[in-house]
């Protein structure tokens, strides 16, 4: 007679409950209030607050450095993860800690230390303002404090992948006559490409979302250097809850629509 063992994780029907819930408690809830709060404005306010020309202009820098920073990212990083799978080399140890220590580093700290470095009386800043420009507080600043945060969402997202590549298929390849751009193109980046556009979009929506780095060497000047996330908390410390709450729907309504098209081409690619 056979016995029956109970599989360790449980059934369809339970996890997807437990999930269900878990996510309605940690995110569909509290978005859903964030949405509910909204209807304290009629449909004119709510598109007076969200078409403000200073809205308008953090939404555009604060999208926009995103979005250079995970590109610049999507380069430096994909190089950064190749060397560290196919290289052995002396200090590779520490360089692998080092990609980690935005994730430990608190980001008030990392904004406080790229603001010494690149403000016009720091190390860089002094160079840069020899040279006749600026690089803190300005958008230049801001996309390399979020390429700073950002950069180990790439690099951690390839290392596996790339890990997982065998250097035989180059090696084949290489035999059939492809020189090293021909492989790269047809061998290693269709499996790179779906990782590659995760870690993008981490990146990505990261920096959307980074207050505590960007604040410091922003400069904060309205119209100029002022991100979204730190309008909403101006919003805030004026008591205008009804607008914060406007201002972040629509950040969060925008980086949904962004986010969805990326999974969505991440999708397509993966698709044989």
């Amino acid at each position: 007679m056979s016995r029956r063992t109970s599989p360790v994780i449980p059934g369809f029907g339970l996890t997807l409950g437990y999930t269900l819930l878990y996510l309605s408690l940690l995110v569909l809830i509290p978005l859903g209030a964030m949405f509910l709060k909204t209807t304290a404005l009629s449909w004119s306010e709510f598109i007076a607050v969200i078409t403000d020309t200073r809205v308008l202009a953090a939404l555009q820098l604060s999208f926009g450095t995103a979005l250079a920073a995970a590109l610049i990212n999507g380069v430096v990083g994909t190089l950064l993860a190749w060397v560290l799978v196919r290289y052995t080399f002396p200090g590779r140890k520490i360089m692998e800690a080092m990609i980690d220590l935005p994730f430990a580093l608190p980001t008030a700290v990392a904004g406080i230390a790229l603001t010494a470095l690149y403000a016009p009386s720091g190390l860089i800043g002094q160079w840069a303002t020899d040279l006749g420009f600026k690089i803190a507080y300005t958008p230049l600043g801001i996309s390399l404090a979020l390429t700073f945060v950002t950069l180990p969402f790439v690099v951690r997202t390839l290392q596996p992948v790339l890990a997982d590549i065998p250097r035989e298929v180059e090696e084949a390849a290489a035999c059939l006559g492809a020189n090293p751009w021909q492989s790269f193109r047809y061998v290693l980046l269709p499996a790179l490409l779906p990782a590659w556009l995760t870690g993008f979009a981490l990146a990505f929506a990261r920096g959307v979302g980074e207050y505590g780095s960007v604040i410091f060497i922003a400069g904060n000047m309205p119209m100029k250097t002022e991100i979204l996330p730190l309008l909403i908390m101006v919003k805030l410390d004026q008591y205008d809850y009804t607008g914060a709450t406007a201002i972040g729907v629509l950040m969060l309504v925008v980086s949904f629509i962004l986010l969805l098209l990326i999974n969505l081409l991440q999708r397509r690619i993966a698709t044989p």
